[in-house]
């Protein structure tokens, strides 16, 4: 998950409806999507991708998209063994998975497996602690069905599925994901908002020697804490949380910025929300 970050998946604001947005209130943005705005800080983002080394690729347009399908990284999970389809817990989401299964498939990455009612798993409540050792927040998007899913596919390839217990936040008509209060920076740093963590969760990655850089946190609900690790020590951050940008700065990161004013903080979803990894060095 820390990894040079070669090839990853992205859908703009064009592929997902943006440009005649419909039922933003429901979906739960904060304000009318701004297409235009969205698309050029999304290209910006893209830009930075590419800067960085990683082939960006456009997912097929679909009909069945919602304005959520822009925060691709929730609706397919990479691993070693091709591509676990997600069953997100946002019902206008549950057909987005097909899609990525049937791109991944047309590009040659296989579909490992698909998890299946009543389960739900969104990606971003997964972590990749290390090569062999998976992290999954249970919460309103993912459910103990679908980690039990998760464990039954990965035990039997060598990896421990580890459950993370979620806060209430705002409730179950807000998304609050694992990566909302924790990205990892390196084998060994995570960046988190530390009051939202389970004790639990706070001393498993004490115990595997995690070191902490927390977000400062007037800049929480601009979504300081998610931060996509492009590899080698660069990270990518929306430019408008500059105190936190400093603190990880001053921590020895590289850190790359875009503007996410709309295509971030008004659907609630960071630089991890609107990518799909698929390969890492």
């Amino acid at each position: 998950m820390v990894g040079a970050l070669e090839r990853v998946l992205v859908c703009s604001p064009c592929t997902a409806g943006w440009r005649q947005p419909e039922h933003w209130r429901e979906l739960g943005f904060h304000h009318t999507p701004d297409f235009t705005k969205a698309q050029t800080q999304h290209d910006t983002l893209c830009h930075q991708l590419a800067l960085a080394g990683a082939e960006v690729i456009e997912i097929t347009p679909c009909a069945e998209f919602s304005l959520d399908a822009v925060y691709t990284h929730d609706a397919s999970l990479a691993t070693d063994f091709g591509l676990i389809i997600m069953r997100p817990g946002k019902s206008n989401r549950e057909t987005e998975g097909v899609h990525h299964r049937r791109f991944g498939e047309s590009i040659g990455i296989p579909t490992f497996a698909t998890i299946e009612s009543p389960a739900t798993t969104e990606a971003g409540d997964i972590l990749w602690l290390d090569a062999s050792t998976l992290l999954i927040g249970h919460g309103y998007r993912t459910n103990a069905v679908g980690i039990q899913q998760m464990r039954d596919l990965l035990t039997p390839k060598g990896v421990e599925v580890l459950s993370a217990p979620l806060p209430y936040g705002n409730g179950p008509s807000e998304c609050l994901h694992l990566m909302s209060l924790i990205s990892l920076l390196d084998e060994q740093t995570a960046l988190v908002d530390l009051p939202g963590l389970a004790v639990e969760t706070v001393e498993l990655l004490k115990s595997r020697r995690f070191r902490f850089i927390e977000i400062d946190y007037s800049e929480r609900g601009t979504l300081a804490c998610n931060v996509l690790t492009l590899g080698n020590n660069r990270l990518l951050a929306i430019e408008e949380n500059q105190k936190t940008n400093t603190k990880l700065r001053q921590a020895g990161f590289d850190v790359r910025t875009f503007p996410g004013s709309e295509i971030c903080s008004n659907g609630s979803g960071g630089p991890t929300c609107l990518t799909r990894p698929l390969l890492r060095g």
